[in-house]
């Protein structure tokens, strides 16, 4: 059995009974918002009366769950400034760098830009100059690469 519960503050639970045999023991999960970045907090308590479930979680979860709820606004927070200070970076990098590629990775940006040495209308093997801009989580650093074509 499971339920999920949201109350007057619209604070989400789940509540549940993970042992059929034990049908009086309930576990209990604050739900938050993205669960993919933290473990939701939660209580085991016993089913006496509603009252007394109830308390528990007024008692025990709540606390938790609130703490929970701001480290998790916290993050977001963070890694929204992250992504914007990242984003801001490849924007002028790229800007930089016409017909540029932009690849978005897991908290850092890869930036590709390749140029044709040849000159306009000359046949034969490519020969290309590229830069590899690799900026990190925050936008706060970036590193270059080059890889130039051989001489001639």
């Amino acid at each position: 059995m499971g339920r999920l519960i949201v109350n007057g503050d619209g604070r989400a639970l789940r509540l549940s009974q993970p042992d059929a045999r034990h049908p009086d023991r309930l576990k209990i999960h604050a739900a938050l918002p993205d669960e993919t970045q933290m473990i939701a907090p939660s209580i085991g308590a016993t089913a006496r009366s509603a009252r007394h479930v109830a308390r528990e979680i007024t008692r025990r979860l709540y606390p938790l769950h609130a703490e929970a709820a701001q480290q998790a606004a916290e993050l977001t927070a963070r890694q929204q400034a992250e992504e914007s200070g990242r984003r801001a970076v490849a924007e002028a990098v790229s800007g930089a760098l016409p017909g540029a590629r932009v690849e978005e990775q897991y908290r850092r940006t890869r930036i590709i830009w390749q140029y044709d040495t040849r000159p306009p209308g000359e046949h034969g093997p490519v020969q290309v100059d590229s830069v590899t801009v690799l900026v990190g989580a925050s936008g706060s650093g970036c590193r270059p690469k080059r890889q130039g074509a051989p001489a001639p």
